[in-house]
C-alpha cells in the first residue's frame, strides 16, 4: 500500500489513525537486515520494486516475496527458476511462473492495459528475452503486440507487419547474431526504438558481444540499447515512453 491510499483510507474512516501509524512505520523502506524494501518506490518513479530473483538465497527470497505480495497484493520477480518458483509458490500459492520468460509474478486482476508497444524478434531463440520484456511491460499497465521471427535473414516477414509496427508507441527490436533488426526497424518506424542484443549466435557472436556493438554503432536514428539479454529493462523503458504517449 501507497501513502497515497494510506491517506485516503484514513479520511474515509476505512482505517484509525493507530493503524496508519504502524503501517507508515517501514516507510521509507522496511529493513530486514540482509535487504532493504522500497515501498517508497512506486510513488517516486511510478513502478514498484521488482525482485530479481536469481542468486538469492532461498530464504532471503521467499521472505522478501511474501513481504512484497502481504504489502502491495502483487509483485514481479525475475530470473526465477523453477526450483524458486516452487518454493515460492507455498508460501504465496497465488503466484504464477513462466518457464520462457522466467517470470515470477503475482499479478492484481482486471488490470487496465493501455498503449501499444510492438516486441518484435529476429527468431525464436530470441523469444525468452522478448517475452521478459513483453509481460514486464504488461505487468507495468501496457498493452503489447508480439510479433515475432521477423529477423533481416528474410526481411519480407518483417515488410509484411509494417503495419502493425507503425501502430506502436515504442518498439523493442530482440535480436542475436548481428543484431540487426533494430537498425532495419529503426529506419521503418517513427517512434522510440529500444535495441535488446541477446547472446543467441555462434561463437564469433562472442554471446551477445557482437550484436551489442552492432546496435550501439547503429547508422539509424532513434534507438536507444540496453544490455545483453535485458528483456526486463527494455520493458521498464518502454513502458516509461509508452505512458508518455498515452498522456
Amino acid at each position: 500500500m501507497d501513502v497515497r491510499e494510506l491517506l485516503k483510507q484514513v479520511k474515509s474512516g476505512e482505517i484509525e489513525i493507530r493503524q496508519a501509524e504502524e503501517a507508515l512505520k517501514d516507510l521509507p523502506y522496511e529493513d530486514l537486515g540482509y535487504a532493504k524494501l522500497d515501498h517508497h518506490r512506486q510513488l517516486r518513479s511510478g513502478f514498484g520494486e521488482t525482485v530479481f530473483c536469481q542468486g538469492k538465497p532461498d530464504e532471503y527470497l521467499v521472505e522478501i516475496y511474501k513481504r512484497f505480495y502481504e504489502r502491495d497484493g502483487e509483485v514481479l520477480g525475475t530470473r526465477a527458476s523453477e526450483d524458486q518458483y516452487q518454493l515460492v509458490k507455498r508460501l504465496v500459492p497465488e503466484v504464477k511462473y513462466d518457464p520462457v520468460s522466467r517470470i515470477l509474478k503475482v499479478e492484481k486482476e482486471e488490470k487496465e492495459h493501455t498503449g501499444c508497444i510492438a516486441v518484435c524478434t529476429g527468431g525464436t531463440a530470441d523469444i525468452p528475452v522478448a517475452e521478459e520484456a513483453a509481460q514486464t511491460a504488461e505487468y507495468f499497465g501496457c498493452k503489447t503486440d508480439r510479433i515475432y521471427d521477423v529477423g533481416v535473414a528474410g526481411i519480407h516477414r518483417l515488410l509484411s507487419q509494417r503495419d502493425r509496427i507503425l501502430k506502436a508507441n515504442c518498439i523493442i527490436a530482440v535480436a542475436g547474431m548481428e543484431g540487426a533488426l533494430g537498425t532495419v526497424i529503426a529506419g521503418l518506424a517513427d517512434c522510440p526504438v529500444i535495441a535488446v542484443p541477446t547472446s543467441v549466435g555462434y561463437g564469433a557472436s562472442f554471446h551477445g558481444l557482437s550484436a551489442l556493438l552492432t546496435m550501439l554503432n547503429s547508422c539509424a536514428n532513434g534507438i536507444s540499447v540496453v544490455n545483453i539479454d535485458n528483456g526486463y529493462g527494455a520493458g521498464y523503458l518502454a513502458t516509461q515512453i509508452n505512458r508518455l504517449a498515452v498522456k
